[in-house]
Protein backbone atom coordinates (compact mmCIF):
# COMPACT_ATOMS: atom_id res chain seq x y z
CA UNK A 1 0.00 0.00 0.00
CA UNK A 2 2.78 2.40 0.99
CA UNK A 3 4.79 1.47 -2.10
CA UNK A 4 1.77 2.14 -4.30
CA UNK A 5 1.28 5.59 -2.77
CA UNK A 6 4.94 6.51 -3.23
CA UNK A 7 4.81 5.34 -6.85
CA UNK A 8 1.78 7.49 -7.58
CA UNK A 9 3.55 10.52 -6.04
CA UNK A 10 6.62 10.01 -8.19
CA UNK A 11 4.56 9.71 -11.35
CA UNK A 12 2.64 12.91 -10.51
CA UNK A 13 5.90 14.80 -9.88
CA UNK A 14 7.29 13.62 -13.19
CA UNK A 15 4.24 15.00 -15.00
CA UNK A 16 4.27 18.38 -13.25
CA UNK A 17 7.99 19.19 -13.30
CA UNK A 18 8.28 19.91 -17.06
CA UNK A 19 5.54 22.53 -16.69
CA UNK A 20 7.54 24.48 -14.12
CA UNK A 21 9.41 27.38 -15.77
CA UNK A 22 13.15 27.29 -15.27
CA UNK A 23 15.03 30.59 -14.88
CA UNK A 24 15.10 32.40 -18.23
CA UNK A 25 12.53 30.11 -19.85
CA UNK A 26 9.80 32.74 -19.98
CA UNK A 27 8.63 36.19 -18.84
CA UNK A 28 8.86 37.16 -15.21
CA UNK A 29 5.71 36.62 -13.13
CA UNK A 30 3.17 39.42 -13.44
CA UNK A 31 3.64 40.23 -9.76
CA UNK A 32 7.37 41.02 -10.13
CA UNK A 33 8.18 44.67 -9.39
CA UNK A 34 11.11 46.83 -10.38
CA UNK A 35 12.82 48.38 -7.37
CA UNK A 36 11.98 52.08 -7.16
CA UNK A 37 15.08 54.31 -7.45
CA UNK A 38 16.22 55.84 -4.18
CA UNK A 39 19.03 58.16 -5.33
CA UNK A 40 18.12 60.28 -8.34
CA UNK A 41 20.06 62.95 -10.24
CA UNK A 42 18.08 65.22 -12.58
CA UNK A 43 19.45 67.20 -15.53
CA UNK A 44 17.18 69.92 -16.95
CA UNK A 45 14.81 72.25 -15.13
CA UNK A 46 11.57 70.75 -16.45
CA UNK A 47 12.78 67.23 -15.63
CA UNK A 48 13.59 68.27 -12.07
CA UNK A 49 10.27 70.05 -11.67
CA UNK A 50 8.36 66.99 -12.89
CA UNK A 51 10.13 64.69 -10.42
CA UNK A 52 9.17 66.97 -7.53
CA UNK A 53 5.61 67.40 -8.82
CA UNK A 54 5.29 63.60 -8.95
CA UNK A 55 6.17 63.34 -5.27
CA UNK A 56 9.71 61.95 -5.55
CA UNK A 57 11.64 65.08 -4.62
CA UNK A 58 12.87 63.48 -1.41
CA UNK A 59 14.83 60.97 -3.50
CA UNK A 60 16.70 63.58 -5.57
CA UNK A 61 20.35 63.86 -4.48
CA UNK A 62 21.66 66.20 -7.18
CA UNK A 63 20.51 68.56 -9.94
CA UNK A 64 21.96 70.69 -12.72
CA UNK A 65 22.40 74.47 -12.63
CA UNK A 66 19.16 75.19 -14.49
CA UNK A 67 17.08 73.46 -11.80
CA UNK A 68 16.00 76.41 -9.66
CA UNK A 69 12.42 75.31 -8.95
CA UNK A 70 11.20 74.31 -6.45
CA UNK A 71 13.42 75.98 -3.86
CA UNK A 72 14.24 72.63 -2.27
CA UNK A 73 15.74 71.52 -5.59
CA UNK A 74 17.85 74.66 -5.84
CA UNK A 75 19.47 73.81 -2.50
CA UNK A 76 20.74 70.39 -3.67
CA UNK A 77 24.28 69.61 -4.89
CA UNK A 78 24.94 70.83 -8.47
CA UNK A 79 26.65 68.90 -11.26
CA UNK A 80 27.00 71.72 -13.81
CA UNK A 81 24.66 72.98 -16.51
CA UNK A 82 22.78 70.11 -18.15
CA UNK A 83 24.24 70.86 -21.60
CA UNK A 84 27.74 70.72 -20.12
CA UNK A 85 27.42 68.58 -16.99
CA UNK A 86 30.17 66.79 -15.10
CA UNK A 87 29.99 62.99 -15.30
CA UNK A 88 32.33 62.75 -12.33
CA UNK A 89 30.03 65.03 -10.33
CA UNK A 90 27.05 62.81 -11.12
CA UNK A 91 28.88 59.57 -10.35
CA UNK A 92 30.14 61.02 -7.07
CA UNK A 93 26.52 61.26 -5.86
CA UNK A 94 26.08 57.48 -6.34
CA UNK A 95 22.73 57.67 -8.15
CA UNK A 96 20.72 54.60 -9.10
CA UNK A 97 18.83 56.69 -11.69
CA UNK A 98 19.72 59.72 -13.80
CA UNK A 99 16.80 61.47 -15.48
CA UNK A 100 17.95 63.93 -18.14
CA UNK A 101 16.80 66.04 -21.04
CA UNK A 102 17.99 64.51 -24.30
CA UNK A 103 19.76 67.83 -24.92
CA UNK A 104 22.13 66.98 -22.06
CA UNK A 105 25.81 66.72 -22.84
CA UNK A 106 28.54 66.56 -23.76
CA UNK A 107 28.18 63.16 -25.45
CA UNK A 108 31.32 61.92 -23.69
CA UNK A 109 29.75 62.61 -20.30
CA UNK A 110 26.57 60.77 -21.27
CA UNK A 111 28.67 57.80 -22.43
CA UNK A 112 30.60 57.83 -19.14
CA UNK A 113 27.37 57.36 -17.23
CA UNK A 114 26.33 54.49 -19.47
CA UNK A 115 29.75 52.85 -19.20
CA UNK A 116 29.54 53.05 -15.42
CA UNK A 117 26.33 51.03 -15.52
CA UNK A 118 24.15 53.89 -14.24
CA UNK A 119 20.51 53.69 -15.25
CA UNK A 120 20.04 56.69 -17.55
CA UNK A 121 16.67 57.84 -18.91
CA UNK A 122 16.72 60.58 -21.57
CA UNK A 123 13.56 62.62 -22.00
CA UNK A 124 12.66 64.33 -25.30
CA UNK A 125 13.22 68.08 -25.18
CA UNK A 126 10.24 68.74 -27.44
CA UNK A 127 8.81 72.23 -27.13
CA UNK A 128 5.09 71.59 -27.25
CA UNK A 129 2.23 70.40 -25.05
CA UNK A 130 2.38 66.79 -26.24
CA UNK A 131 6.02 66.65 -25.16
CA UNK A 132 5.05 68.02 -21.74
CA UNK A 133 2.38 65.37 -21.28
CA UNK A 134 4.59 62.55 -22.55
CA UNK A 135 7.51 63.47 -20.30
CA UNK A 136 5.35 63.57 -17.18
CA UNK A 137 4.08 60.08 -17.96
CA UNK A 138 7.55 58.74 -18.81
CA UNK A 139 9.15 60.22 -15.68
CA UNK A 140 6.41 58.79 -13.46
CA UNK A 141 7.05 55.33 -14.94
CA UNK A 142 10.83 55.66 -14.43
CA UNK A 143 10.22 56.59 -10.80
CA UNK A 144 8.09 53.51 -10.27
CA UNK A 145 5.11 55.78 -9.60
CA UNK A 146 3.02 55.55 -12.81
CA UNK A 147 -0.18 56.30 -10.90
CA UNK A 148 1.19 59.69 -9.80
CA UNK A 149 1.10 61.00 -13.39
CA UNK A 150 -2.69 61.20 -13.36
CA UNK A 151 -2.79 63.90 -10.66
CA UNK A 152 -0.11 66.07 -12.27
CA UNK A 153 -1.68 65.72 -15.71
CA UNK A 154 -5.13 66.58 -14.33
CA UNK A 155 -3.79 69.89 -13.00
CA UNK A 156 -2.05 70.60 -16.30
CA UNK A 157 -5.20 69.87 -18.32
CA UNK A 158 -7.31 72.07 -16.03
CA UNK A 159 -4.93 75.00 -16.61
CA UNK A 160 -4.95 74.40 -20.37
CA UNK A 161 -8.75 74.22 -20.43
CA UNK A 162 -8.89 77.58 -18.67
CA UNK A 163 -6.41 78.96 -21.21
CA UNK A 164 -8.75 77.76 -23.99
CA UNK A 165 -11.66 79.63 -22.40
CA UNK A 166 -9.51 82.74 -22.13
CA UNK A 167 -8.47 82.53 -25.80
CA UNK A 168 -12.13 82.39 -26.78
CA UNK A 169 -12.54 85.86 -25.22
CA UNK A 170 -9.52 87.41 -26.95
CA UNK A 171 -10.30 90.16 -29.48
CA UNK A 172 -6.75 91.29 -30.30
CA UNK A 173 -3.84 89.59 -32.01
CA UNK A 174 -0.64 91.51 -31.18
CA UNK A 175 2.56 91.03 -33.13
CA UNK A 176 4.98 89.54 -30.62
CA UNK A 177 8.75 89.54 -30.89
CA UNK A 178 10.01 86.78 -28.62
CA UNK A 179 13.68 87.32 -27.82
CA UNK A 180 16.29 85.52 -25.78
CA UNK A 181 18.87 87.78 -24.17
CA UNK A 182 21.91 87.08 -22.04
CA UNK A 183 23.68 90.36 -21.45
CA UNK A 184 24.24 93.38 -23.71
CA UNK A 185 24.76 92.52 -27.36
CA UNK A 186 23.53 88.93 -27.02
CA UNK A 187 20.01 89.02 -28.44
CA UNK A 188 18.39 86.17 -30.36
CA UNK A 189 14.97 86.27 -32.02
CA UNK A 190 12.61 83.26 -31.90
CA UNK A 191 11.62 82.20 -35.39
CA UNK A 192 9.56 79.20 -36.46
CA UNK A 193 10.03 75.82 -34.75
CA UNK A 194 11.05 77.30 -31.41
CA UNK A 195 9.63 77.27 -27.89
CA UNK A 196 9.09 81.01 -28.21
CA UNK A 197 7.01 80.63 -31.36
CA UNK A 198 4.87 77.95 -29.73
CA UNK A 199 4.28 80.12 -26.67
CA UNK A 200 3.24 83.07 -28.85
CA UNK A 201 0.77 80.79 -30.64
CA UNK A 202 -0.66 79.44 -27.39
CA UNK A 203 -1.06 83.01 -26.14
CA UNK A 204 -3.00 84.04 -29.27
CA UNK A 205 -0.32 86.30 -30.70
CA UNK A 206 1.33 86.61 -34.11
CA UNK A 207 5.03 85.77 -34.19
CA UNK A 208 6.85 88.88 -35.46
CA UNK A 209 9.93 86.71 -36.00
CA UNK A 210 8.12 84.32 -38.31
CA UNK A 211 10.46 85.09 -41.21
CA UNK A 212 13.16 83.13 -39.36
CA UNK A 213 13.56 79.46 -38.50
CA UNK A 214 15.10 78.68 -35.12
CA UNK A 215 16.77 81.16 -32.76
CA UNK A 216 18.77 83.70 -34.79
CA UNK A 217 20.35 87.14 -34.33
CA UNK A 218 18.55 89.87 -36.25
CA UNK A 219 19.70 93.20 -37.61
CA UNK A 220 18.28 96.47 -36.32
CA UNK A 221 16.65 97.03 -39.71
CA UNK A 222 14.90 93.63 -39.54
CA UNK A 223 13.64 94.32 -36.02
CA UNK A 224 12.19 97.69 -37.10
CA UNK A 225 10.60 96.11 -40.19
CA UNK A 226 9.00 93.37 -38.04
CA UNK A 227 7.09 96.13 -36.18
CA UNK A 228 6.28 94.16 -33.02
CA UNK A 229 3.55 95.45 -30.73
CA UNK A 230 5.06 93.59 -27.78
CA UNK A 231 8.50 92.22 -26.92
CA UNK A 232 8.51 89.09 -24.75
CA UNK A 233 11.60 87.68 -23.11
CA UNK A 234 12.63 85.60 -20.07
CA UNK A 235 12.82 87.63 -16.86
CA UNK A 236 16.41 86.60 -16.16
CA UNK A 237 17.36 87.77 -19.64
CA UNK A 238 15.77 91.16 -19.02
CA UNK A 239 17.71 91.47 -15.78
CA UNK A 240 20.95 90.66 -17.60
CA UNK A 241 20.23 93.54 -20.01
CA UNK A 242 19.82 96.06 -17.19
CA UNK A 243 16.02 96.07 -17.30
CA UNK A 244 13.76 97.77 -19.84
CA UNK A 245 16.12 100.75 -20.44
CA UNK A 246 18.98 98.41 -21.28
CA UNK A 247 16.82 96.35 -23.63
CA UNK A 248 15.51 99.38 -25.51
CA UNK A 249 19.04 100.67 -25.92
CA UNK A 250 19.67 97.83 -28.37
CA UNK A 251 19.67 98.98 -32.01
CA UNK A 252 16.21 99.08 -33.54
CA UNK A 253 14.04 98.11 -30.58
CA UNK A 254 13.22 101.66 -29.47
CA UNK A 255 11.93 102.41 -32.99
CA UNK A 256 9.28 99.67 -32.93
CA UNK A 257 5.68 100.10 -31.68
CA UNK A 258 6.64 97.94 -28.69
CA UNK A 259 9.63 100.16 -27.95
CA UNK A 260 7.72 103.41 -28.27
CA UNK A 261 4.95 102.14 -25.95
CA UNK A 262 7.44 100.28 -23.75
CA UNK A 263 5.36 97.11 -24.00
CA UNK A 264 7.90 94.66 -22.64
CA UNK A 265 6.67 91.42 -21.07
CA UNK A 266 9.06 89.44 -18.90
CA UNK A 267 8.09 85.79 -18.38
CA UNK A 268 9.16 83.17 -15.85
CA UNK A 269 11.44 81.10 -18.08
CA UNK A 270 11.43 78.15 -15.65
CA UNK A 271 7.64 78.00 -15.87
CA UNK A 272 7.32 78.42 -19.62
CA UNK A 273 10.39 77.61 -21.70
CA UNK A 274 10.92 74.04 -20.50
CA UNK A 275 7.33 72.93 -21.17
CA UNK A 276 7.15 71.29 -17.76
CA UNK A 277 4.24 70.66 -15.38
CA UNK A 278 3.46 74.41 -14.96
CA UNK A 279 3.23 75.23 -18.67
CA UNK A 280 -0.58 75.63 -18.50
CA UNK A 281 -0.28 78.15 -15.69
CA UNK A 282 2.39 80.04 -17.63
CA UNK A 283 0.26 80.21 -20.79
CA UNK A 284 -2.60 81.70 -18.78
CA UNK A 285 -0.30 84.38 -17.39
CA UNK A 286 1.06 85.20 -20.85
CA UNK A 287 -2.46 85.49 -22.25
CA UNK A 288 -3.30 88.10 -19.61
CA UNK A 289 -0.06 90.00 -20.28
CA UNK A 290 -0.64 90.15 -24.06
CA UNK A 291 -4.38 90.82 -24.07
CA UNK A 292 -5.53 93.73 -21.87
CA UNK A 293 -9.14 92.99 -22.88
CA UNK A 294 -9.07 89.91 -20.66
CA UNK A 295 -8.90 92.19 -17.64
CA UNK A 296 -7.23 91.69 -14.29
CA UNK A 297 -9.93 89.25 -13.23
CA UNK A 298 -8.51 86.69 -15.66
CA UNK A 299 -5.14 86.54 -13.94
CA UNK A 300 -4.40 83.18 -12.25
Amino acid sequence: MLASTVLRSLVLAAVLLPACAAPGDGPAPATAEVTAPQRIVTLGSSVTEAVFALGAGDRVVGVDLSSLYPETAAALPRVGYYRQFSAEGVLGLRPDLVLASDASGPATAVEQLRSAGIRLELLPSGENLDAARGNITAIAAALGRPEAAATVLATLEADLAEADRMRARVTSRPRVLFVYARGPGRLLVAGRETAGAELVRLAAGENAGGALTGMKPWSAEAVVAAAPDVVVLPSRGLESMGGVPGLLALPGLAETPAGRDQRIVAIDDLKLLGFGPRIGQGVRELLVALHPELGEGAAP
